[in-house]
């Protein structure tokens, strides 16, 4: 049995505590904000608990179903069938299914038929070491033609990535078109899923059971410190105390590490720091009325500054209210990111007022504005070789965060697969592999 402490209790250090604790590991989990979830973490949004960064599941989330299983709460998962949309030139037209594309005004049958395929194929697709050094901009285009890059992608692109948009991997953007592709009932219909109580109830279910196992769950308590002795972690320093280790699972985001850890190489601090975030925000409204029929839509405006909206409550209902979240994903040194609350409300109000002209103020019942640092890392092509091991050069310490997912997205599966692949890493000694290549 070793002293194991786990930096973080989103899901992927829950995940890894919860492993460890049941390999028979002494377990330590450390967060510094006070209630355990990270980017899964919920609040009380007038009278509904409710995640402030949104989620969904999709059927080929597997790790999620085997650890829900094990926990007990498998019968926790539910099915909703879902729909896109798209609003473009001002109008908010069906997407996401072979109909909704043919019928779609001012784009060419021979582009329409370009697209399809593009779909199609990414669907189908299971390797990706081809695409790893590719930009998605060349890659869509050599697939579906620059008339489609520019009508569907390019917007989405700007507002997501900023200077980045030209350089994001082809690999990362596949399996983003994958995952939810092949979350359908048929090529008509697409079915996502939630967690009844949303993630919370995951989150819990995993905290009472590291503590059950005898783990201990420290929240409210800031990292300051790994420490490092001949070459080997001897445990974390935090604000309440140091809790010694013989092996330290980090899940802090990449841009932390080299001020936690000084003993690090230089040259594996450099690597950490090449690796760059985008901060997001997350204006959630409670309305009276609904805004769309569609669980997401797609937003192609040059003059309205977000990817899209997410109309939550057309997957997970939230009584006679409508639950839905606005994006804004930005560099944090954007001024907006420091942007007052009512500034953000405000703007995100009027791109739905644009989607949905019947809007009034009279209809905000409530809102919350949610702000992430580090929300999203920035894959360019070529990202698999950045990606430092998670394993590091000092013994026992492993690092890894949602960049490890690499190709995949972040998402509650693949937190689950690498935390618990850290754990076992510490019994059997074998190396984490963090991306497959079949996915």
């Amino acid at each position: 049995m070793s002293r194991v402490v786990v930096i973080g209790a989103g899901a992927m250090g829950l995940a890894a505590a919860y492993r460890a604790v049941k390999l028979g590991h002494q377990v330590d989990l450390i967060e510094a904000a006070p209630e355990a979830g990270g980017m899964a973490g919920h609040f009380d949004f007038d009278g509904i608990s409710i995640e402030r960064f949104y989620h969904f599941v999709c059927h080929n989330d597997l790790p999620t179903f085997a650890l829900m299983k094990e926990l007990g709460i498998g019968d926790k998962m539910i099915w909703r069938p879902t729909t896109m949309g798209f609003f473009s030139g001002n109008t908010l037209h069906p997407w996401g299914d072979p109909i909704s594309l043919f019928r779609l005004p001012g784009v060419s049958l021979i582009d329409k038929l370009r697209y399809g395929l593009f779909a199609f194929v990414c669907t189908r697709r299971n390797h990706w070491p081809a695409i790893e050094n590719e930009p998605a901009k060349s890659w869509i285009i050599r697939w579906s033609g620059a008339a489609n890059y520019d009508r569907f992608w390019k917007p989405l692109f700007a507002h997501k990535f900023y200077e980045y948009a030209d350089t994001i991997s082809a690999a990362w953007i596949w399996t983003r078109i994958r995952r939810v592709g092949r979350s359908r009932k048929s090529i008509f219909q697409e079915e996502l899923g939630y967690i009844d109580g949303g993630s919370i109830t995951l989150v819990n279910s995993l905290v009472a059971a590291i503590q059950s196992l005898g783990g201990r769950v420290h929240l409210g308590n800031p990292v300051q410190q790994i420490t490092v002795e001949q070459g080997h972690v001897t445990g974390v320093q935090t604000t309440n105390g140091h809790y010694p280790a013989d092996a330290v699972i980090c899940t802090a985001p990449t841009p932390l590490v080299s001020a936690m850890i000084p003993e690090l190489p230089s040259e594996w601090k450099d690597r950490y720091n090449a690796i760059h975030n985008i901060g997001v925000i997350c204006v959630i409204f409670k309305l009276t009325r609904s805004v769309t029929p569609h669980f997401w839509v797609n937003v192609s405006e040059p003059d309205i500054d977000i990817p899209g909206i997410i109309e939550f409550s057309n997957l997970r209902k939230a009584g006679d209210h409508t639950i839905l979240y606005v994006p804004f994903y930005m560099p944090v040194s954007n001024p907006k990111f420091s942007a007052p609350e009512d500034d953000l409300v405000s703007e995100a109000f009027r791109c739905l007022q644009r989607v949905n002209p019947k809007l009034t103020n009279e209809d905000i019942v409530a809102t919350k504005v949610a702000r992430l640092r580090h929300g999203q890392p920035i894959c360019e092509p070529g990202f698999l070789a950045k990606i430092p091991p998670v394993q590091t050069p000092i013994a026992g310490l492993q690092i890894a965060d949602t960049c490890f997912y690499y190709p995949e997205d972040r998402g509650i599966a693949e937190s689950v697969r690498i935390g618990a692949a850290m754990a076992e890493s510490i019994t059997s000694g074998k190396p984490v592999h963090t991306a497959p290549a079949v996915v």
